[in-house]
C-alpha cells in the first residue's frame, strides 16, 4: 500500500524532447519544393547557425528534465549563445526566424516585434516607479526569465534615447539569468543608434551583445521582397472586385511565405490599434481599420515605424461625405512615405480619381503624387526607415 501511495505522489516525468537535428533544413527545402521560396546559399548558411542553436536549446531542456540522480552523472551542456542576424531588407531574415521559432518544441518562448517589446518595458518601468520599486529592470528581467527561455525579436533598431539607456542593463541581466535571444536587424550592432543622443550610454549594450551573441550576416544578394513587388507589375490595384481581394491575399502570402493571418494590436499611448493581420514587418489592413476609425498622426507613425510593407484593402472613391476619412488617409500616406514603407493596395478608382471634389480635394493632389511615386523603382528600392531620425522622448 505504501508503495502505491508513493507511486501516486511521485511527480510525472516530463516527456522527452524530440531529436530535431536537420529539422530547419528539412522545412527550408519543403518551402522550396512548394515554390514558396527560392534557394539562396546565404540563407542556407545562416540556417546552420539557427540549427546549432536549436540543438543546444533542446540539449539544455532535456538535461533540465532529467531526474536529479541522473543529472549527477551527466554534465550540463555548454551554454547556448544568443544569435544576432543582420542584413538588408527582403533577404529572408524573418522567414528564417519563423522556421526556427516554429520548430522550437518547448513552450517557454516568445516572438515579439522590438517596438512592441520596448513599449511593454516602458509601461512596466512607469508602473514600478508609481509603486516605489527601485530597480524595475531587475524585477522585469526576473519576470521574463520565469516565463521565457527563448526571446525572439524582429526588426531590432534603436532610435530613442530612453530605449538606448535601458537596453544595456536589461539585456545584461537577461543574459545572466540564462535567457537566450534571437534578433533580426537591418544593421550590424556597431551601426545601431548612429548619431543618437548620448550614444556613449548605448555602447555598453553593444559590448554586452557582442559578448553574449554570435553576430551573423545574412548576405543574400537578392531582395526577395522587391522581386515580388516587381512581379506584381503594379502595387496599386483597381477596381474593387474579387480579383482585388485575391491580389492582396496573394501578396500577403508570398511576402510572409504563406504564414497564417493573425490579428494584431499595437499599443499607442495606452490604447491599441488593431490590424487584420501581421507577420514580421508585413501588415494586412483596410481603409476601414486605418481611416474610418478615429486614428491620428501618432498611430500612423507607429505603424510606419513598425512595418516595412503595408497591404491595404478597400480604399473607396472619396467625396465630401468622406472629408474626415480623406484627411486621415492623407496623414497615413504622409507617414508611410516619410518612412519609405512599401504600399500594396486595392482601390475603387485610380489614384488621380480618388478625390476630385469636395473640401480638401486640392490638398489631396500631393497624396496622389506620393501614391504614384510609391510605385516607382527608386521608391521600391529605398530602405525602410524605422524612424526618420533619433529623437529624445
Amino acid at each position: 500500500m505504501l508503495k502505491k501511495i508513493l507511486n501516486k505522489t511521485k511527480p510525472a516525468a516530463a516527456p522527452p524532447l524530440p531529436d530535431l537535428s536537420g529539422e530547419l533544413e528539412r522545412r527550408y527545402f519543403a518551402l522550396i519544393d512548394q515554390a514558396h521560396i527560392q534557394y539562396d546559399a546565404a540563407q542556407h548558411g545562416v540556417l546552420a547557425h539557427l540549427q546549432d542553436l536549436l540543438n543546444g536549446l533542446i540539449a539544455h531542456a532535456s538535461h533540465d528534465n532529467k531526474p536529479a540522480a541522473q543529472k549527477l552523472f551527466s554534465p550540463r551542456p555548454a551554454r547556448c549563445k544568443s544569435l544576432y542576424i543582420y542584413g538588408g531588407v527582403g533577404r529572408g531574415k524573418s522567414m528564417l526566424m519563423e522556421l526556427f521559432y516554429e520548430s522550437c518544441p518547448f513552450p517557454q518562448k516568445r516572438r515579439v516585434h522590438f517596438n512592441t517589446f520596448m513599449t511593454e518595458v516602458h509601461t512596466f518601468v512607469h508602473r514600478c516607479r508609481q509603486q516605489k520599486i527601485t530597480d524595475a529592470l531587475l524585477v522585469l528581467a526576473e519576470q521574463i526569465r520565469n516565463s521565457t527561455r527563448l526571446l525572439c525579436f524582429d526588426e531590432f533598431h534603436v532610435t530613442d534615447i530612453a530605449d538606448a539607456m535601458i537596453l544595456g542593463r536589461l539585456f545584461n541581466k537577461l543574459f545572466e539569468l540564462g535567457v537566450v535571444t534571437v534578433i533580426t536587424s537591418n544593421r550590424h550592432p556597431n551601426e545601431l543608434y548612429q548619431g543618437g543622443l548620448q550614444r556613449e550610454q548605448f555602447l555598453f549594450f553593444i559590448k554586452v551583445l557582442q559578448n553574449e551573441a554570435n553576430i551573423v550576416q545574412l548576405a543574400a544578394k537578392k531582395d526577395f521582397r522587391l522581386r515580388h513587388l516587381h512581379a506584381l507589375q503594379k502595387a496599386y490595384y483597381t477596381p474593387l472586385d474579387s480579383r482585388a481581394d485575391a491580389f492582396l491575399r496573394q501578396s500577403y502570402d508570398e511576402l510572409t511565405h504563406f504564414s497564417e493571418m493573425k490579428p494584431v494590436e499595437l499599443p499607442v499611448f495606452g490604447r491599441t490599434v488593431r490590424l487584420a493581420a501581421a507577420h514580421g514587418d508585413v501588415a494586412y489592413t483596410s481603409f476601414e481599420e486605418l481611416c474610418v476609425q478615429p486614428l491620428g498622426a501618432a498611430d500612423y507613425l507607429k505603424i510606419a515605424g513598425e512595418f516595412s510593407t503595408i497591404i491595404m484593402a478597400n480604399i473607396p472613391k472619396l467625396t465630401a461625405a468622406y472629408r474626415n476619412e480623406a484627411k486621415r488617409f492623407v496623414t497615413l500616406i504622409d507617414a508611410l512615405y516619410e518612412h519609405k514603407v512599401k504600399l500594396i493596395c486595392a482601390a475603387e478608382a485610380p489614384a488621380r480619381e480618388l478625390y476630385t471634389e469636395g473640401d480638401g480635394a486640392f490638398e489631396f493632389e500631393r497624396t496622389v503624387s506620393r501614391l504614384m511615386e510609391m510605385q516607382s523603382e527608386s521608391y521600391l528600392r529605398s530602405e525602410h526607415l524605422c524612424d526618420v531620425e533619433p529623437r529624445d522622448r
